[in-house]
C-alpha cells in the first residue's frame, strides 16, 4: 500500500488538450491574417492582364518532381493554420482534400500543369475557413462531399482490377 501511494505523488498530472473551438464572435483570429497571405500569394499575387491573376502555386508546379509537393506543403500552413482556428474536423478534411486534389491534378504532365492555374485550393480552402469562422457553415456538407470523392476514389481504383481479373478470366 505504501508503495501505491509513492508512487500516485510522484507521478505528473496528465493534462488533456482540448481542441479549441470555432470562434463565431467576429473577432480575428491570429490564424487569419496567415491564412488570407498565403492564401492570395499562392493563388492571386500575379496579375496577368485581362483582370485574371494566378499565383506561386501553378508557378510553383511547374518545377519537375519537386513542384507539386512543394506547393502541397505551403497550402497544408493554411490547413494547419485553421486547425489551430478550431474550424471542425469535418471541414479541415474537406480543405485536405482540395490540396491532394491541387497536387494530385497537378502531377499529370502538360494538362495538369495547366489545370492547376484554375484549380485554385488554396482559395477554395479560405472561403471554407471564412464560413467556418463566421458560423455559416454546415460541417454535414463537408461531410458528404468526403464520403462521395471517397466512393468516387473508390471505383477510380476499382476500375482497373476489374479490368484485371476480366481479362485473366477470358485467358482461363
Amino acid at each position: 500500500m505504501a508503495g501505491y501511494a509513492r508512487k500516485a505523488a510522484t507521478e505528473t498530472p496528465r493534462v488533456e488538450y482540448a481542441r479549441p473551438g470555432a470562434n463565431f464572435s467576429g473577432r480575428p483570429h491570429p490564424a487569419d491574417a496567415v491564412i488570407e497571405r498565403l492564401a492570395w500569394l499562392m493563388d492571386n499575387s500575379i496579375p496577368i492582364g485581362g483582370g485574371y491573376r494566378i499565383g506561386l502555386d501553378p508557378i510553383i508546379g511547374l518545377i519537375p518532381g519537386l513542384g507539386d509537393l512543394i506547393g502541397a506543403l505551403v497550402s497544408s500552413m493554411i490547413v494547419l493554420q485553421a486547425q489551430r482556428a478550431g474550424i471542425p474536423r469535418s471541414t479541415l478534411m474537406r480543405m485536405v482534400a482540395n490540396v491532394g486534389i491541387d497536387a494530385a491534378i497537378g502531377t499529370v504532365p502538360f494538362v495538369g500543369d495547366a489545370l492547376d492555374f484554375a484549380f485554385k485550393a488554396n482559395q477554395k480552402n479560405l472561403e471554407l475557413y471564412r464560413q467556418s469562422r463566421a458560423g455559416l457553415r454546415n460541417p454535414r456538407r463537408d461531410t458528404l462531399f468526403l464520403a462521395v470523392l471517397f466512393v468516387a476514389l473508390g471505383v477510380i481504383a476499382a476500375i482497373p482490377i476489374i479490368g484485371i481479373f476480366l481479362l485473366l478470366r477470358s485467358f482461363l
